[in-house]
C-alpha cells in the first residue's frame, strides 16, 4: 500500500492527482501539501508546506510514513520575483530530494516540462527523451527546469536508492487552466512570428494526473515526454478559432517587449520571443511504449475539449475573418 505526499497539491494539476490517488484501492494515504491549507476532502489529509523551508520538508514525510512524493511545487506563470521563482523551483526541488533522502522515501515522482529542452531554432522537429537539455539561461522557468534536472540526474548516481519518474510535459489544457499561453488565443487576432508556424503539443489534465498516478504507484521508473499525439501550428489554431493573425518579425516583436517591460506595462521580455518561436516539440513514443500510457486524446483533441470548457474563446472570434497569410 502506498502513501503518497503531494507538493503543491493544491493547485491546479495537483489537485487532480490527489484526486485520483485517493481513488485507488492500493494507496493507503494521499497527503496534500500546498503552502496555503487546502478543503478537506475525502481519502486526502491537507498539510501546510512551503517547499523553500529546508526544515520542513523531511519532518513531514516522516510524520506520515511517506514511501513516494509527487512533486509538482512550481511557478508556473512566472512575474517579475525571479529571486522567488528560483527559490521555489530551484531550492524547493533541493529541499524535497534532500527530505526524500533523509526520510526513506522509496520514489520520487518529478513534473519537469518541455521547457527544460530550450527553446532554440535548431531543435529537431520532434524531441525525443535522448536529446539534451538546454533550458534557455534567458528565460528562468527554462533555466529552472533544466537545472532541476540537472540535479536529479546527480541523485540518480548518489542516491540510486530514490528512484525517480520524471515527466518532461507539454502545454497542460483542462477545463479551468488559464495562463501565458492561453492568453495568446484571447484576443482577436493570434500571434505569429514571420517564418515560424511555432506548432505546440497538448495534453489534457486528466492524462497528466493518470500518468502520475501509474507513476507513483505500479509504473516504472525512467525520463518520459508527457504529451498528446500530433501537434498544432499557430496558422491551424488561427483558422480553426476562426480569428486572423498578428504576424511581426521576431525583431519587431523583441524590441516591443524590451520597451513594454522598461515602461512596466509588461512583466515579458525578449526573452520571450525565442519561447514563441522554436517551441520544442515533444514526442512521446517512450511514454506509450515503455511507460505503459496512452494518452486518452491527441493534442487536437485537447484543443478541442479546451474549447468546449472555454467558449468564449472561439465566440470572441465572431464576424472576424481569418487575416490572409
Amino acid at each position: 500500500m502506498t502513501r503518497v505526499l503531494i507538493t503543491g497539491g493544491g493547485g491546479f494539476l495537483g489537485s487532480h492527482v490527489a484526486d485520483a490517488l485517493a481513488a485507488r484501492d492500493d494507496v493507503e494515504l494521499v497527503v496534500s501539501a500546498d503552502v496555503r491549507a487546502g478543503s478537506a476532502r475525502a481519502g486526502i489529509v491537507g498539510a501546510v508546506l512551503d517547499v523553500t523551508d529546508s526544515a520542513a520538508v523531511a519532518p513531514l514525510l516522516l510524520e506520515h510514513r511517506i514511501d513516494t512524493v509527487v512533486h509538482l511545487a512550481a511557478i508556473v506563470n512566472p512575474g517579475r520575483d525571479v529571486d522567488l521563482e528560483y527559490r521555489v523551483d530551484v531550492g524547493g526541488a533541493a529541499n524535497v530530494l534532500a527530505a526524500c533522502v533523509t526520510a526513506g522515501v522509496r520514489r520520487i515522482v518529478v513534473s519537469s516540462s518541455g521547457a527544460a529542452y530550450g527553446y532554440h531554432a535548431d531543435n529537431p522537429d520532434w524531441i525525443d527523451e535522448d536529446q539534451p537539455l538546454r533550458g534557455n539561461d534567458a528565460f528562468p522557468y527554462s533555466r529552472h527546469k533544466r537545472l532541476v534536472e540537472e540535479m536529479l540526474a546527480a541523485h540518480r548516481t548518489t542516491h540510486p536508492e530514490l528512484e525517480q519518474v520524471v515527466f518532461r510535459i507539454g502545454t497542460i489544457l483542462g477545463p479551468t487552466v488559464r495562463n501565458q499561453i492561453t492568453a495568446l488565443w484571447e484576443g482577436r487576432r493570434i500571434l505569429r512570428i514571420a517564418g515560424s508556424d511555432s506548432p505546440f503539443v497538448f495534453v489534457w489534465v486528466d492524462d497528466v494526473a493518470a500518468a502520475m498516478v501509474r507513476a507513483a504507484t505500479d509504473g516504472p521508473a525512467g525520463i518520459f515526454n508527457v504529451a498528446g499525439d500530433g501537434r498544432l501550428t499557430v496558422p491551424e489554431i488561427a483558422a480553426r478559432l476562426g480569428k486572423g493573425q498578428l504576424v511581426l518579425p521576431a525583431w519587431a516583436l523583441a524590441a516591443a517587449l524590451r520597451i513594454g517591460r522598461m515602461m512596466r506595462l509588461t512583466v515579458h521580455g525578449p526573452e520571450k520571443v525565442p519561447f514563441l518561436r522554436y517551441r520544442p516539440v515533444l514526442a512521446n513514443r517512450r511514454l506509450k511504449e515503455t511507460f505503459g500510457y496512452i494518452p486518452t486524446r491527441t493534442t487536437r483533441e485537447a484543443f478541442e475539449e479546451y474549447l468546449t470548457t472555454h467558449p468564449h474563446v472561439a465566440a470572441s472570434a465572431a464576424g472576424i475573418a481569418p487575416a490572409a497569410e
